[in-house]
């Protein structure tokens, strides 16, 4: 297959486009705001900047946050719940926590109203066996009693349908011959894993992101058919695979965290190329600092996440800490005098003081701006011709300086310092907390902002050097390009191993790739390799929390070569002793879940074709004064994309190109690699 593809990430502000010519490998960048509350016109907009004909793309990949945004905004459609008797309130009740832990007080309202939530005689027990028979008629009842009330969506959620959906299938069968549409969610094709809670809370989610996702999706897909584009459309999903757009319309609880899980995975590509496997990714936009790691060339995945409090999603998730500390995040003064960052955002509209749209309270970028760091004349993302200087420096002084008795500098850095270390913060959560040490990893920020605080974080966290990608204002979408189609299924097992069944082991691992492999020979995309991997939750009996055990599997022919129970107990001591440095000698060892991925590798392209190349420019193309501290200093300014392989910058510096601003801080240089990138490290003679 030879064309272009093409990756397209909507954030908060911007909406990030990266065009790869799969036949020289050559690749262009573009950004466009972020439209809302229809983030299709940014999309279809982005796109016809760079694309002429829409005909000559054979792959588009979309990394998106609508999914994130809806359940943040609780704007996701009107749903209901069809249930088990007596299980209504498990929404409701979810593990009885509270959104602050030592807080006597909290409220949560559920997506889904309990006056949409309704019962129907059935059961169906842990073991599988069936009690009671589902009504059907109660279920046709509820149904259509949801539709009366306007609900689009509806999710069914039966007690224990993961270890028998017998009784779930049939009433899913019932609603969907009269639903007047696809929106039918069911617990047992969701998340066949035991814990009501997680299962119906993902679920529900599911059938609340429906009509908006598959509609928006269903927009760009015929914007896109319309405008001649006949190749594959996918999405990324929060593991950093893809999937193909019709997956993500029945599974849209699978795309929270979609543009930054791109992110992470460009990232990772991106370092281990250049030779540093062990990276801790910054991804600054306008909006949120993203913060991930990556250990040994393999990201970290976490089986649940919570959006918000009480909304889980259980779905394999690429673990990113989010704080509110984006370019767009609004400074503010407390009763108590002191200074905050964020959460909330100026977002692109208004954006920023300086972007003169009706904003009138200081953000980071408007510290940026004031301190000389990011050019006004030049501002990224094409929407602006220049930048309001003096009403960034009015907003910083009226909102910081004066309350807190500085001049504007001094209320500026102030800003940035209070934002490097809440970032500061993500990172040691990410690294430190969890037993790594910073010291080993390099920083690579990416994003619009990122860029502008690689030195601080090395100073902030201790971290060697920063790797700065070519393209850091568009690496979420590079990674839609990078990302590999993945499909993780889990299947609850939950018994002893000396219990275990080896033949229905072997039938769920089967079933699990053959399902998986169907939905890559779908795809209308190529395939470098596949791989099929299987993980195990164990835990000895008595213990709440599991542990993820690896097994080593071999496929023939497409025929899964499954594990004895000896190879499964040496596989459980094996990760259990790698993570708690003993065994239990008495414990009895215990299976949970068995989760697998199938993966279908896309091809890569070379990171080596984005290096410069041609005529280059070594040469500052101006000198402008930036602030640093307490001081002014003249600060050389390069055209960063025209900087030859090999190039040392001594800072101050600044690096500029249309997607961000790189800055060099004093006692620092940055070093062009064979890649693009640029290597931040300590000067020559500085510590």
């Amino acid at each position: 297959m030879s064309g272009r593809m093409i990756g397209v990430d909507v954030g908060g502000t911007f909406t990030d486009i990266f065009v790869l010519n799969e036949d020289d490998g050559t690749a262009s960048v573009g950004k466009v705001p972020t439209t809302r509350p229809d983030q299709s016109g940014g999309f279809l907009a982005g796109m016809a900047a760079q694309v002429d004909d829409l005909s000559q793309l054979s792959v588009v990949v979309h990394g998106t946050t609508a999914g994130t945004n809806a359940l943040l905004e609780r704007k996701g459609a009107k749903a209901g719940v069809i249930t088990t008797q007596g299980l209504r309130d498990v929404l409701e009740m979810r593990r009885r926590d509270r959104p602050r832990t030592w807080g006597l007080r909290g409220d949560f309202e559920p997506v889904v109203p309990r006056e949409l939530r309704l019962e129907v005689p059935e059961r169906t027990l842990a073991d599988g066996s069936i009690r009671t028979a589902v009504d059907l008629q109660a279920v046709r009842d509820a149904a259509h009693a949801l539709l009366e009330q306007g609900c689009e969506a509806v999710s069914i959620l039966f007690a224990n349908a993961y270890a028998n959906p017998e009784n779930e299938a049939a009433a899913v069968e019932t609603v969907r011959a009269f639903w007047p549409n696809p929106h039918v969610s069911a617990s047992h094709e969701i998340l066949p894993e035991i814990r009501e809670f997680e299962r119906f809370s993902t679920t529900a989610l599911n059938a609340y992101l429906q009509p908006e996702i598959s509609g928006y999706l269903d927009r760009l897909q015929a914007a896109l058919q319309s405008g001649g584009f006949d190749g594959e459309f996918m999405i990324v999903q929060s593991n950093g695979g893809v999937m193909a757009v019709d997956t993500a319309c029945r599974f849209p609880v699978r795309t929270a965290l979609s543009g930054p899980a791109a992110g992470v995975i460009a990232a990772g590509y991106i370092a281990q190329t250049a030779g540093f496997p062990d990276v801790i990714t910054g991804d600054m936009g306008g909006t949120s600092f993203d913060v991930s790691l990556i250990s040994g060339g393999k990201t970290v995945l976490s089986p649940e996440t919570s959006i918000d409090f009480g909304m889980v999603v259980r779905t394999p998730m690429i673990e990113i800490t989010t704080i509110g500390a984006g370019g767009g995040s609004i400074s503010w003064v407390d009763k108590g005098g002191l200074l905050n960052i964020g959460p909330e955002s100026a977002g692109s509209d208004p954006g920023p003081v300086a972007y003169g749209l009706g904003n009138d309270r200081p953000t980071v970028t408007d510290a940026n701006v004031v301190l000389g760091r990011i050019d006004p004349d030049s501002p990224i993302g094409g929407k602006l011709k220049r930048l309001d200087v003096e009403a960034a420096r009015i907003a910083i002084d009226t909102h910081v300086g004066q309350p807190l008795d500085l001049d504007t500098e001094q209320a500026a850095e102030a800003i940035l310092r209070v934002a490097n270390s809440r970032m500061a913060g993500a990172i040691r959560l990410v690294s430190i907390e969890r037993g790594f040490d910073p010291k080993q990893f390099a920083f690579m920020p990416f994003g619009g902002g990122g860029a502008l605080h690689a030195g601080a974080m090395m100073a902030e966290v201790g971290i060697a050097r920063a790797i700065v990608p070519r393209y850091p204002g568009v690496t979420s979408a590079m990674g839609c390009v990078i990302a590999d189609m993945r499909q993780d299924f889990v299947q609850t097992i939950n018994t002893l191993v000396d219990h275990l069944d080896e033949a229905a082991l072997a039938r769920f691992m089967q079933d699990h790739t053959d399902t998986g492999m169907e939905m890559l020979d779908a795809a209308r995309t190529r395939f470098q390799a596949r791989e099929v991997t299987f993980e195990l939750d164990m835990a000895y009996v008595g213990q709440t929390h599991t542990v993820p055990v690896p097994l080593t599997v071999s496929l023939t022919e497409g025929k899964v070569q499954a594990p004895t129970r000896a190879d499964v107990i040496a596989a459980f001591d094996t990760a259990y002793h790698g993570i708690y440095g003993r065994l239990l000698d008495k414990g009895m060892r215990r299976i949970l879940n068995l989760r697998s991925a199938v993966t279908g590798k896309r091809p890569k392209f070379d990171l080596s074709t984005l290096a410069p190349s041609g005529t280059v420019r070594i040469a500052p193309k101006n000198v402008r004064p930036v602030h640093f501290g307490s001081e002014w200093r003249d600060t050389a300014i390069y055209d960063r994309l025209s900087l030859p392989v090999g190039t040392v910058i001594k800072g101050p510096a600044i690096l500029e190109q249309l997607d961000t601003t790189v800055l060099i801080e004093p006692g620092l240089s940055g070093r062009v690699d064979a890649y693009g990138n640029t290597i931040i490290e300590p000067a020559e003679g500085e510590v």
